[in-house]
């Protein structure tokens, strides 16, 4: 099953929750057109006209009537994702690379080129962000997890960083030889996966210690965890999909 449509890369997605309509598909394209499709099937639904560059990040929220995407054009949109409408535009000093939704669906997350991570009170759309300052480079992926009480931060630095909402404080950093390429939640929030040079490691997200790491074949640049945690599947540079048993590490 492919899905056409995108002229240039695509460069990010993200599956919604199950919702009452079943469950949906978004993808961010360096076309700068971001697409919403039917999970199931893979069938279009809709784009979101507006961003003037690529769309580096996408995200829906938690019944799926919302959508958040990051671009080029220095803003983040937030868009009603059943009509396609443009909401809110939120200007930005640089390149916004990612976005996410909290679990409550009150809060958006973004991360720049401008090394700040910025929380939206979407129920206060037009008053200022609260920043988080302390990457030394771009960011490429930033999440909210632990019932969006923290955000996880992967940057251009080499490091990860969690820190806490409500003190605004960084409470852990984690040094990698390379460029942390992206990080994903397990459906169950427990385990974070970290894509960085030939390695996906998985951390557990209460003790934020690693428990597993795999040697990849290639440099990785995307994983994604089973939902029942038996297996993952990951991809890089060598044009290859790897899927491999998440416990005895077999390919």
């Amino acid at each position: 099953m492919t899905c056409s449509g995108h002229t240039r890369p695509v460069v990010h997605l993200q599956f919604s929750p199950i919702t009452d309509n079943g469950f949906y598909l978004i993808s961010a394209s360096k076309d700068g057109k971001p697409m919403l499709r039917k999970g199931e099937t893979g069938d279009w639904i809709g784009t979101f006209e507006g961003h003037k560059g690529a769309v580096w990040g996408v995200a829906l929220n938690s019944d799926s009537r919302r959508a958040a995407t990051g671009a080029a054009d220095f803003c983040a949109k937030i868009w009603d994702a059943v009509s396609g409408q443009e909401l809110h535009n939120l200007s930005h000093a640089h390149i916004v690379k990612t976005v996410d939704f909290s679990s409550d669906d009150n809060h958006l997350v973004t991360g720049s080129n401008d090394k700040l991570l910025r929380v939206y009170d979407l129920n206060q759309i037009d008053s200022d962000p609260i920043k988080f300052n302390g990457h030394s480079s771009a960011i490429r992926h930033v999440l909210f997890a632990n019932d969006s009480r923290l955000i996880v931060s992967a940057s251009e630095d080499k490091t990860i960083r969690f820190w806490d909402k409500t003190s605004q404080q960084e409470i852990k950093k984690l040094d990698f030889n390379t460029i942390p390429y992206s990080i994903e939640l397990s459906k169950d929030s427990q385990l974070l996966s970290i894509c960085y040079g030939n390695y996906v490691q998985f951390l557990d997200m209460n003790s934020m210690e690693t428990i597993k790491e795999f040697k990849i074949p290639t440099q990785v640049l995307s994983s994604t965890l089973h939902p029942d945690k038996s297996v993952f599947v990951c991809g890089g540079e060598d044009f290859k999909m790897y899927k491999y048993d998440y416990n005895n590490g077999n390919e």
